[in-house]
């Protein structure tokens, strides 16, 4: 190799570690996890409201209780309590990717008996 190629060579892997660093950082944008009560649900129309933001479900959607077993989206009721894994639409409504059924508000000190919590 020739000494100007060596001195090309940190550049390069500088740059391609400040791209692939970017491209994570751009997919973790997008992502929303949080736990809520639900205010307003709607079969219907496929949407729900928790934390005053409004949740969009379709096909692809998972439900789920809290054991991570799969149930049926008509157990989701106002005032259950849920957590939710999805992706922050560009209208800033989440489409949820999965869907949790809550016992109830789950703590710090509780998320542990919760997997898909941590």
């Amino acid at each position: 190799m020739k000494s100007s190629d060596l001195r090309k060579m940190p550049i390069f892997v500088v740059s391609s570690i400040i791209i692939l660093l970017a491209l994570a950082v751009a997919a973790e944008e997008g992502l929303y996890k949080n736990q809520g009560s639900i205010a307003r649900i709607d079969l219907s129309k496929n949407t729900m409201e928790v934390n005053e933001r409004i949740f969009v479900w379709n096909q692809n959607t998972a439900f789920y209780d809290d054991k991570g077993f799969p149930i049926d989206k008509d157990k989701f009721k106002p005032k259950s309590w849920i957590y939710v894994q999805g992706t922050i639409r560009r209208d800033n409504t989440i489409s949820i990717e999965k869907i949790y059924l809550l016992p109830k508000y789950v703590g710090k000190k509780e998320r542990h008996l919760y997997p898909f919590m941590e």
